[in-house]
């Protein structure tokens, strides 16, 4: 009980936002007070300023008489997050550049080469998880703190997108391929150790389009049937009767 009661509001933050971005918590999990207070081993006076900080980054939601879940992104917002990056992450790129070590670049490349093997091995979510450090560490990296706050932001409200309208299937097919679904990622790695910025800077945005274009937010069609065949074959049963 001592450990968990050494549990301070900055770390239970920063511990259910690893959670939402491993796809451990999904959208619309309900986060009871008692529950999360037991969880951590603190008092429900610790939790209500961690969910209120996660309420005002729109990864919680907050509803009177009802309390606290994980947020689902309307169609509307995941359009928007993914805007929002396409403006920050280029900037994000270009301050990255300005300052990079060879020890930075050799971080992103190990964070690429977990991405890969994550999804060789099917695991989805570890995938994107790594996915998403790939671009907190540019942002780290980039030192611009006020981009790289928000960034931190977008990174975990993208999760939720994707778990709400990602693709599962996407993932094994990328798998399949000796790319591995990491091109993009390689791509732009390549170009900022180059030192183009302005190509770093369109792959950037390249890549989160595409990351858009694969989202779904509409259910699977079911092929209409053809009528006459389902009412012939009907009258023919009915017919033998």
């Amino acid at each position: 009980m001592a450990e968990a009661a050494a549990w301070t509001e900055e770390g239970i933050y920063q511990r259910m936002v690893q959670t939402i971005r491993n796809h451990q918590l999904q959208p619309g999990t309900k986060l009871g007070e008692d529950r999360l207070a037991s969880a951590f081993g603190v008092s429900r006076t610790r939790i209500r300023p961690v969910l209120a900080r996660l309420a005002g980054e729109q990864v919680v939601t907050l509803t009177p008489n009802r309390g606290a879940t994980v947020a689902r992104p309307t169609e509307q917002e995941a359009r928007e997050v993914f805007q929002a990056r396409a403006l920050i992450e280029p900037t994000l790129v270009s301050a990255f550049m300005e300052r990079a070590t060879d020890a930075e670049f050799q971080i992103l490349g190990q964070c690429i080469a977990q991405e890969e093997s994550a999804r060789m091995q099917g695991d989805r979510h570890r995938a994107i998880r790594l996915a998403g450090e790939f671009h907190l560490h540019i942002a780290t990296f980039a030192q611009h703190q006020t981009l790289g706050r928000i960034m931190g932001e977008l990174v975990s409200r993208t999760s939720l997108v994707l778990m709400a309208y990602g693709q599962p299937s996407a993932l094994a097919a990328a798998a399949a391929t000796s790319a591995c679904g990491c091109h993009d990622h390689r791509a732009l790695l390549d170009a900022m150790r180059l030192g183009d910025r302005a190509l770093a800077e369109l792959l950037m945005q390249a890549h989160l389009r595409s990351l858009a274009a694969e989202l779904r937010f509409a259910p699977a069609r079911v092929p209409a049937p053809n009528l006459q065949s389902l009412f012939r074959s009907q009258d023919a049963t009915s017919a033998a009767d």
